[in-house]
């Protein structure tokens, strides 16, 4: 199955999950997963958020990237991955001078 971003909606989420700014994604969502292409712009940020019945997989495509986990705080550079396994939690954010663009995936983990 091919998936076009350039052909999914803009959303544009402000403050989204009590962060800073604006978060802006183009998203594919199914019975299975969410695949978004989002941005931050400098100083934007996504909240510290748990993810109790999922994990997120994110990465980094431009930009810099702070990750705030549960451990302590990351930074990460095109090419790299952060991955948030069900239980934990984190934030994002842009601290840089640049857009930061990442792919996300957040698999339906079975509730059995």
């Amino acid at each position: 199955m091919k998936l076009d971003f350039n052909d999914l909606e803009v959303n544009v989420a402000a403050c989204f999950k009590g962060g800073e700014g604006e978060y802006v994604s183009r998203r594919f969502v199914d019975d299975n997963n969410k695949i978004m292409l989002g941005t931050l712009e400098p100083g934007s940020s996504i909240g510290y958020h748990s993810h109790d019945t999922d994990s997120e997989i994110m990465y980094f495509l431009e930009g810099e990237a702070t990750v705030l986990t549960d451990s302590g705080e990351e930074t990460l550079q095109p090419g790299q991955v952060h991955y948030c396994p069900m239980g934990s939690s984190h934030s994002l954010m842009n601290r840089g001078t640049t857009t930061l663009k990442f792919l996300a995936v957040v698999p339906v983990h079975d509730k059995k």
